[in-house]
């Protein structure tokens, strides 16, 4: 019996013991799938992580690409604009004096293919001067007239600089030729009728440009001490650069009031026989041939009814006059520019009419009233998040705003601690690889003006 009763308690004991180990391996059971599941989460939230980081980085890429390709560009502008600089440091001088050698070889001989356009006083060819492209224009003939118009070209722009005026980088006076910075995108008339298929000008670029161009005759007309009267602007006088920026050309023409007229704040100046064309002329100057500031607010009107529809001149203020009156203004705008603000449209029409108008008593104050209110129109109708930096202010090599440009032997500006830092390893420029003649530097302080004027006036670089 005794060793029945035994067996019994080992039998009880091993059941007891199964029992335990089994809710042991229960509970590691459920430590394991537990465990299972928590792999099965951590990698689930891993890929989607990875899909996550895969996704930003591709951003990432395609933010830093379209980056790099605006500061390409901005690096480009800002070389063209840094070489122009260097042709005006000149000896003493307010342009640079080239030799005919020098203008037959930057034409290739004048070249029939670098020609790109024929006026009455001269031909302009493209040419390619100390690493820069530029516009040379050739007077017809030596003859008086056209002797004067060169002689009074070169004396308004040699002492004048202003950003939406042509820049005359110099001139060869014994052979009558100019040399202007080059338009990339020709004149205002050629884009407006969209010559040689090029694209129409945005819609919100020619508020922009109708501002550009009153802001240039204002200052034309406040220069000192005698104010300049263009008396031939038109939109083949109006030039575009690469980013549509617009220039005022083709002062061959233009008038400086005697300086007692002005001494006397007379505003009316009588002169003998009249110049200009046809459709922009003043009424008043082509009766009486007296010029005044106000003969170029009204050829500015023509050219904002122009910008507005880019129709021809003959019997256009009648035509848009007409479409105001009648709250019919889309009627006659130009459809390839885009979907115009009418409200704003309206407006400008009604500033390019008050310009146009027949006696200069009755229109607008060009800088008191037409400017003010181009500017506005410009500033409301301009598209958010589309400004950046002049390009000129980028540094070729950091690709930033420059803090403190310097102007290097390759006709370059850099920021200092960058170029320095370039010239300690080796003599090549950042830009053209080309060796350089000297390692000298020179400190760019009219840029680190501009930079500065614009920084405190809310400019922000580009993001980094």
């Amino acid at each position: 019996d005794e060793s029945v009763d035994a067996s019994h308690q080992q039998v009880n004991e091993l059941a007891a013991r199964r029992m335990e180990v089994e809710a042991q391996l229960s509970e590691i059971q459920a430590r394991v799938d537990k465990a299972n599941d928590d792999v099965q989460e951590q990698m689930a939230q891993r890929l989607l992580a990875e899909e996550a980081a895969t996704q930003l980085k591709d951003l990432v890429r395609a933010e830093v690409m379209q980056k790099n390709r605006l500061l390409a560009k901005a690096s480009k502008d800002a070389d063209r604009k840094a070489r122009l600089e260097k042709l005006l440091v000149l000896q003493g001088d307010s342009y640079s004096t080239f030799t005919w050698e020098e203008i037959d070889n930057a034409t290739a001989s004048f070249s029939e293919s670098l020609k790109i356009g024929t006026g009455s006083n001269g031909t302009v060819y493209k040419g390619h001067l100390n690493h820069l492209d530029v516009a040379i224009k050739v007077l017809h003939s030596n003859d008086s007239t056209s002797t004067k118009h060169f002689n009074q070209e070169l004396e308004v722009l040699s002492r004048i600089r202003h950003p939406h005026l042509l820049m005359l980088l110099g001139a060869c006076p014994d052979k009558g030729c100019l040399v202007y910075e080059y338009m990339e995108n020709g004149s205002l008339a050629d884009r407006l009728q969209r010559r040689k298929g090029t694209p129409a000008i945005p819609w919100v670029d020619r508020f922009r440009i109708a501002w550009e161009i009153a802001s240039a005759l204002v200052f034309l007309h406040s220069t000192k001490p005698s104010p300049i009267i263009h008396r031939d602007l038109k939109p083949e006088n109006v030039l575009l650069d690469s980013n549509l920026v617009s220039k005022i050309g083709d002062v061959g023409l233009s008038t400086l009031m005697p300086q007692k007229e002005t001494l006397s704040n007379r505003t009316v100046y009588k002169r003998t026989g009249l110049a200009g064309t046809l459709f922009y002329l003043d009424p008043e100057y082509q009766r009486s041939g007296q010029v005044s500031v106000k003969s170029d607010t009204y050829a500015l009107g023509m050219v904002i009814l122009e910008l507005l529809t880019a129709k021809s001149p003959i019997g256009l203020p009648e035509l848009v006059e007409r479409a105001v009156e009648d709250g019919q203004i889309t009627d006659v705008l130009d459809k390839s520019a885009g979907d115009w603000p009418v409200k704003e449209a309206h407006e400008l029409a009604q500033l390019g009419l008050k310009c146009l108008e027949m006696r200069s008593k009755d229109r607008p104050d060009l800088k008191s009233v037409v400017a003010v209110d181009l500017e506005r129109l410009k500033h409301s109708t301009a598209v958010p998040g589309l400004a950046g930096p002049p390009s000129h202010f980028m540094c070729p090599i950091l690709k930033k705003v420059m803090k403190n440009p310097c102007l290097a032997a390759d006709g370059y500006s850099y920021e200092h601690d960058a170029i320095v830092m370039w010239l300690c390893d080796q003599n090549t420029s950042p830009v053209t690889k080309a060796q350089l003649r000297d390692k000298k530097l020179v400190p760019n302080l009219s840029l680190m003006s501009a930079i500065a004027s614009w920084m405190a006036q809310g400019g922000r670089p580009l993001m980094e």
